[in-house]
């Protein structure tokens, strides 16, 4: 499997000598392109054949196809922001993947810190996914809108580094922290590169980025469990990379107090795989949760369409990225339909995940099923209809 490091490499090496790292101007054209061909191949199950734009730099292997047939419903003016951020979840995720130690994992997510600063300062290094966030955030300023939180992106950073070495979610509870600081702050950013500042929107992106993040770590199970060789995953039915995890032993990741309650013990999971008794029950009270965040987006959503309040408050309003200031829609007198209506492509990935979900349940819950590594051939038409309706 091609690297992050690699892929860091060659594109210092290969890029237009063109590009100061210490200006603050926008990058060439030819390196946004090269970096926006980088970002896509990671998304897609697309190999790259051009010597021109990007020469020996593209992954052989999606990552995060759900997420490049999504794209579409990201207006293009914030395209580039959506490609960037999601490139940058998928290259953080597979650092356990592409490491022997954790320590080794702990430099290369500090690696990824300084790419972030530099780049959110204004002086990008090399490396494709920094050069077309640059290209984004060019775009931001240019529109007079805020910059991307520089703290929601070490959030996702810490939370990954959290994970490197694979402690157990003691509860469900562990598991939607994760889940909050993972997959719900990817949506919190892409909102903020329309650029959209709404506290409806971001709430509906709570509940959807919970499920996503542990429907994920449900689909990541088997990967985890019966690890293969260093830098040869696979995961075409993704959402944002696999879930974190670079042990070559196997492990099982699911909450121990639901594994206590289906009486379910790690040994006989890696023993008899789907088989082990009680393991179909712990996936369907993780899975349930999962399913429980995406009614109560709907739920919500239905209430804020229909004019009332969303029907509970959002725990995380007031926190840093979800205040309110005076040049926020809200403040603007902007109505939380038009805000939600504004970001409903963001909130596009509740309709992967419910689909995944509908899979898992039609296999009886059995997370080792080879049906749950199929690819999604739903989704198209189902995406269209939900966002046409304004209903996932």
């Amino acid at each position: 499997m091609y690297s992050a490091r690699n892929s860091v490499r060659l594109y210092s090496t290969r890029a237009s000598r063109s590009l100061n790292t210490n200006s603050t101007r926008e990058p060439p054209v030819a390196e946004v392109q090269a970096a926006r061909a980088y970002c896509l191949s990671l998304l897609r199950y697309v190999v790259s054949r051009s010597p021109t734009i990007l020469p020996k730099l593209t992954p052989p292997r999606t990552f995060d196809s759900p997420s490049y047939v999504l794209q579409t419903f990201i207006p293009p003016s914030a395209r580039d922001a959506y490609l960037a951020i999601r490139a940058f979840n998928i290259d953080i995720a597979r650092v356990a993947d592409s490491v022997s130690h954790p320590t080794v994992g702990a430099m290369r997510m500090q690696f990824w810190r300084d790419n972030i600063d530099r780049t959110l300062r204004g002086s990008p290094p090399k490396e494709p996914v920094a050069v077309l966030l640059a290209h984004a955030l060019e775009l931001l300023e240019a529109r007079g809108a805020r910059k991307l939180s520089r703290g929601w992106f070490f959030r996702v950073i810490a939370t990954r580094e959290q994970y490197l070495s694979n402690p157990p979610y003691p509860n469900l509870a562990a598991m939607e922290t994760y889940a909050e600081n993972t997959y719900s702050t990817l949506l919190y950013l892409t909102l903020s590169a329309l650029p959209l500042s709404s506290i409806a929107a971001d709430h509906l992106a709570s509940h959807i980025g919970k499920a996503m993040g542990i429907a994920a770590v449900l689909r990541g199970l088997p990967l985890l469990a019966f690890p293969p060789p260093p830098n040869h995953h696979n995961n075409p039915s993704g959402l944002g990379g696999l879930p974190p995890g670079g042990s070559r032993q196997g492990v099982v990741t699911l909450p121990l107090d639901v594994m206590a309650e289906a009486n379910v013990r790690d040994e006989d999971i890696l023993r008899l795989r789907g088989e082990a008794e009680g393991l179909r029950d712990a996936v369907f009270a993780v899975a349930t949760r999962a399913n429980d965040h995406l009614i109560t987006a709907r739920e919500m959503l239905r209430n804020i369409q229909a004019g009332r309040d969303a029907g509970h408050d959002f725990e995380h309003q007031g926190e840093e990225g979800h205040e309110i200031h005076e040049y926020d829609d809200q403040a603007k007198g902007v109505t939380a339909v038009q805000e939600v209506e504004r970001g409903f492509g963001v909130l596009m990935p509740a309709v992967a995940t419910s689909l995944w979900l509908e899979r898992l349940q039609g296999v009886g819950f059995d997370v080792f099923s080879p049906q749950l590594r199929k690819r999604e051939w739903r989704l198209p038409w189902r995406s269209y209809w939900a966002f046409k309706r304004k209903m996932f």
